[in-house]
């Protein structure tokens, strides 16, 4: 369900996908949970995934950057086959791919300063020669919290633990930046501050994303393009509008 101006747009770029997948399966046990995805992003794009609980959104994330390893398939990220890269190849890539988990997953016996000075400690070349202290408070700024700056995560809201693990993924300067259920657990208010800080992110840092929900009110706004995961495959793919208008009874399922 590409629309032909994306498949004009995506044909016409010299620019091979940021990432790309091949027939990839995942089983635990007798529970086949990806049974031949595919699926392609492209440089500066919300591409948003789609689908029910335990349909195997969040595997397919952690099987990209190999925190959970395929039975079957290819996956290319940045131009190189994850599943040849030995560790520190593995870690080099996983630098320019952030990963916003579900939980926020900070630190919780550091500030939110030490947070975000963390990663730039194991990899200081990412930011070169400019101050750390300033890259601190430029990228605080940019999901608005400035002034938590020597807050806990005790003392932050669910919403402000979302923005602050946000802004620590940001501290690298990733390429691309995959969105764990980044709606889930928040009120509606915070919910859709969450979409509109990750349109800036994608608007200010140039990133491409790959976001995971089942918030269709948040992919409505978020998504360039979307795709639907559903029986272990990428059952349906298309802008917001041509999935919500199509006739097949699977797709609907997930519009009422």
């Amino acid at each position: 369900m590409d629309t032909q101006a994306e498949k004009d747009q995506h044909s016409s770029s010299s620019a091979d996908p940021m990432i790309s997948i091949r027939n990839l399966h995942k089983s635990f046990g007798d529970n086949n949970v990806l049974r031949g995805f595919n699926l392609d992003l492209y440089d500066g794009e919300n591409l948003v995934i789609v689908g029910k609980s335990g349909s195997g959104k969040s595997v397919l994330l952690k099987c990209i950057v190999r925190l959970t390893f395929p039975d079957q398939g290819e996956i290319t990220v940045l131009g190189k086959d994850v599943s040849l890269l030995d560790r520190e190849e593995l870690d080099e890539l996983r630098v320019d791919v952030g990963f916003l988990f579900q939980g926020s997953a900070l630190y919780d016996s550091m500030t939110v300063r030490e947070n975000l000075q963390f990663p730039v400690r194991r990899h200081p070349e990412r930011i070169g020669d400019q101050d750390l202290e300033e890259v601190i408070q430029r990228t605080l700024a940019s999901v608005g919290l400035e002034h938590t700056v020597d807050l806990m995560p005790a003392e932050l809201s669910g919403g402000m633990k979302r923005r602050i693990a946000l802004a620590r993924t940001l501290m690298l300067q990733p390429k691309i930046i995959l969105y764990d259920e980044p709606t889930t657990g928040l009120d509606p208010i915070t919910s859709r501050e969450i979409v509109q800080l990750i349109l800036d992110i994608q608007r200010e840092y140039q990133t491409a994303a790959l976001i995971i929900t089942h918030d269709l009110e948040a992919a409505r706004i978020m998504a360039n393009r979307m795709i639907i995961l559903t029986e272990g495959i990428d059952y349906a793919r298309g802008s917001f509008q041509e999935l919500a208008q199509s006739d097949d009874p699977q797709i609907q399922a997930f519009f009422k």
